[in-house]
């Protein structure tokens, strides 16, 4: 491993994830939050649910009332009159539900005058969810998506129509009282109905286009699945008002700012990535290729979301396979590519990415690890932790997609 590419690599991640953590995004947002004096509850949902509710309860002072449902192991203590729960990512469970439940028993019954702060972040289409079919088969559905390739926007759109809080229903379930939302985006160019499925959000996708998804990903559905497909969602809410906070944008631009602390001239690629995770890697490995050599510092940053096809059955996740893809193009050069997910988690794994440089091939190969079996298998997880390639930062309490970037050193 090349220590000065690899101690770089951590001061950038480290540096721009703290740039886009939500406590400031929450507190910019709240000046514009006008409760019309009745009872303030907060429901808090996301991969940054915690982190969120928390810098707000922070800049009010207190509410009256509140539920947040994040992921395993990102609650990190307690928040005056909040209740915190975990719940399963990204296939919901039945914590997922239960903890829903309770966000809809909170906001039953209110009146004209009480305003429900509802702060939203990815990660929201598993974590908060009532199905409206038996969870088990909603599971299924979900894991066949995962499975499939389907994008962020595909997904949401069948998932919208099995739940009866996503589409814009839980902002029903809240009326006659007001909803402020506060919105994390994850998605790019933030489309609020599909952030988290769009729980406060009129729906802008139709039932056509949900049987079109269904179709073109040869989803096993039953009978009640099909007829839910075929119901329409809400298109007009009188209730809400939205603010959007936070983009992959932002953390584009504080890794580019990082990078030119560090002596490298940066170059942002993109900010809305959306191909396979291993075309972008072995497209950034081949960008190092042309430019090395040149005696100067050079960053490359690209950022959005990647999506992986599942044709094994290894352990890893889009970043770690985005990594390893860019490992061979890399051989015997002064260069390095990593990527991270800004929540922390990359796929069902501890790790938030991964990163590999022109001594990664070689460490591989001498611990018995080929690079295109290991990503048919999907196993990039077990691959890049032999040879010390794993990044992990533990949840970050945010959560605006990903970033990769292509370091190209001085030699």
């Amino acid at each position: 491993m090349n220590p000065t590419l690899r101690k770089d690599a951590d001061a950038i991640i480290a540096s721009s994830l703290n740039a886009v953590l939500p406590d400031e995004a929450v507190r910019r947002a709240l000046k514009a939050f006008a409760p019309k004096g009745g009872r303030v509850l907060l429901v808090a949902a996301g991969k940054a649910a915690w982190q969120m509710a928390h810098a707000a309860v922070e800049a009010l002072g207190r509410v009256d009332g509140g539920v947040v449902v994040t992921k395993y192991k990102h609650v990190r203590g307690e928040i005056l009159g909040v209740n915190c729960y975990e719940a399963g990512h990204p296939v919901p469970d039945e914590n997922s539900f239960a903890a829903t439940e309770k966000a809809l028993e909170l906001v039953r019954g209110l009146a004209a005058e009480d305003t429900v702060l509802f702060l939203l972040s990815g990660g929201g289409s598993a974590l908060f969810e009532k199905p409206l079919l038996p969870g088990i088969e909603l599971q299924d559905i979900t894991g066949q998506l995962l499975a499939s390739g389907a994008d962020i926007v595909e997904m949401n759109t069948i998932r919208k129509r099995l739940s009866g809080v996503k589409g814009g229903r839980f902002a029903q379930a809240c009326a006659p009282a007001q909803v402020f939302s506060i919105v994390l985006s994850d998605i790019l160019g933030d489309p609020l109905d599909m952030i988290a499925s769009g729980p406060a959000v009129p729906d802008t996708s139709t039932c056509a286009q949900a049987l079109a998804i269904a179709e073109k990903y040869h989803l096993k559905l039953s009978e009640q699945a099909k007829v839910l497909l075929a119901q329409e969602t809400p298109k007009m809410l009188d209730n809400v008002t939205t603010q959007i906070t936070g983009s992959v944008r932002e953390l584009c631009t504080a890794a580019a700012s990082a990078c030119r602390e560090l002596g490298y001239e940066s170059v942002l690629l993109t900010d809305q990535l959306c191909c396979e995770a291993r075309e972008a890697g072995s497209f950034l490995g081949s960008i190092v290729r042309t430019h090395a050599g040149q005696g100067k510092k050079l960053a490359y940053i690209a950022g959005g979301e990647t999506v992986v096809y599942l044709t094994g059955k290894g352990l890893g996740g889009r970043n770690q396979e985005l990594a390893l893809a860019a490992a061979p193009a890399l051989v015997g050069l002064d260069a390095a590519v990593f990527s991270v997910g800004s929540d922390g988690t990359d796929g069902p794994t501890d790790a938030a990415g991964g990163y590999v440089d022109g001594d990664t091939l070689s460490a591989l190969t001498a611990k018995g690890w080929n690079v295109f079996d290991t990503l048919q298998n999907n196993d990039a997880y077990h691959a890049l932790k032999a040879v010390d390639g794993l990044i992990m930062t533990g949840a970050t309490g945010t959560n605006v997609n990903d970033v990769a970037v292509a370091l190209v050193g001085e030699k």
